[in-house]
């Protein structure tokens, strides 16, 4: 990962020297190994990093949230994720968690206060580029995007598992390009296929891959540019794309990413 000329504290690090930051930047298994979540990673500590956002991360101390086990039946998997997160969590007690991950972030605001999580203000990061956005922090100079075309694709477990829809697409009003709707989108929006642990499995029988069928969707718009604010949505959607020979003409690009590019960052 890219992180050179970033500046990512580290949580205990900070700790040590009795220092507390504002933000806990939860980076999730997707933005730490994947190399194009990585990409996401980067974006959203460049902004943090040019608006003096006082955040770490947990570094080592961060494991897999236990989703993925969860979703697929394996519950001791998962509680003994969740514990130890937990455990590691409420040592720190950071007023708010933020992470570029709609699953990080479902389970991490609905599922783990229920087994102990201390309270804390959880959010998608589509919620708090927002919320820098109403309060004067953030400014978006969208002109790198003048005369596109974008589609959004809502992600389930932000979309219809957090009723979260406006916050994504306020930020998309920032850039100079106009949003173009796919024929199913906000709470009847179609799946990407890899939610519910089906990214780690071998397809079931059928007629046509569901990623397929959503990229049809966003051939139907002609964007050049696919907004998303989910590392699996994102690889689903690129590879659909890939499939229809389209990856030349079309983007695929997280929130962060559009801000960096329009912000240059």
């Amino acid at each position: 990962m890219e992180t050179k000329k970033l500046n990512v504290p580290i949580m205990a690090d900070l700790h040590a020297e009795g220092k507390k930051p504002d933000v806990l930047f939860w980076v999730g298994c997707a933005g730490s190994f994947d190399q194009r979540a990585q990409k996401i990673t980067v974006a959203f500590c460049k902004i943090l990093n040019a608006l003096n956002i006082n955040f770490a991360v947990l570094g080592k101390e961060e494991s897999c949230t236990g989703d993925p086990a969860r979703r697929a039946g394996n519950e001791f998997i998962f509680q003994m994720k969740a514990q130890e997160n937990i455990m590691t969590l409420n040592s720190y007690e950071v007023g708010t968690i933020v992470t570029t991950c709609p699953h990080c972030f479902n389970i991490l605001k609905n599922e783990y206060p229920k087994i102990g999580l201390y309270e804390a203000e959880v959010l998608h990061h589509a919620q708090y580029l927002q919320q820098l956005i109403d309060s004067g922090q953030l400014k978006v100079d969208g002109g790198a995007f003048k005369g596109k075309t974008i589609t959004y694709h809502d992600s389930c477990y932000l979309g219809r598992a957090n009723d979260i829809y406006e916050a994504p697409r306020n930020l998309l009003k920032e850039l100079d390009a106009s949003l173009n709707e796919m024929a199913e989108n906000k709470s009847r929006g179609l799946c990407c296929g890899a939610g519910g642990a089906q990214m780690f499995k071998e397809d079931e029988k059928g007629d046509k891959r569901i990623n397929t069928a959503r990229t049809e969707q966003i051939l139907d718009t002609n964007a050049n540019v696919v907004a998303a604010n989910c590392p699996f949505c994102i690889t689903m959607l690129q590879d659909g794309i890939k499939e229809k020979e389209k990856q030349d003409s079309i983007m695929v690009l997280d929130l962060s990413e559009l801000i960096v590019q329009s912000n240059q960052y």
